[in-house]
């Protein structure tokens, strides 16, 4: 079964119900039926809940916390070979730190990144990306 990497901006985008979501919900409904894996790190967990935090306040984010403990989603903790590779992205490429864990998750799973942040493109060449607009 294909694995694919989550970046918390498709995430945010499907809780936010921006155009991207559609396409969010139709993976969800993909891992569902097993399909697909659909991985998350935990360091992209944790952008979730901190922009959700800032967007509606605590209670949402934890409002969100629940609902993506109830999606299929797999969390992957944060290791040392991952923080490795993530620390690489990030000194190689102007990138986030938390989305140097979704790129480093997505190589080190040789799975497929889902997300619509062009701070991805100067990986598209060495990653399988799934652009969401």
């Amino acid at each position: 079964m294909a694995a694919m990497v989550l970046d918390s901006w498709a995430l945010l985008a499907f809780f936010k119900d921006e155009p991207a979501a559609a396409a969010m919900e139709t993976l969800i409904h993909q891992a569902a039926a097993e399909k697909t894996r659909l991985l998350l790190c935990v360091v992209n967990w944790g952008e979730i809940y901190y922009g959700m935090w800032r967007a509606g306040g605590p209670a949402e984010a934890e409002s969100v916390a629940a609902d993506l403990a109830q999606l299929p989603i797999e969390l992957v903790d944060a290791d040392l070979p991952l923080a490795r590779q993530a620390a690489a992205f990030k000194a190689a490429h102007k990138m986030s730190y938390a989305a140097a864990f979704a790129a480093a998750l997505a190589k080190t799973q040789n799975a497929e990144l889902v997300t619509g942040d062009a701070e991805f493109q100067p990986l598209a060449k060495e990653l399988k990306i799934n652009w969401l607009k």
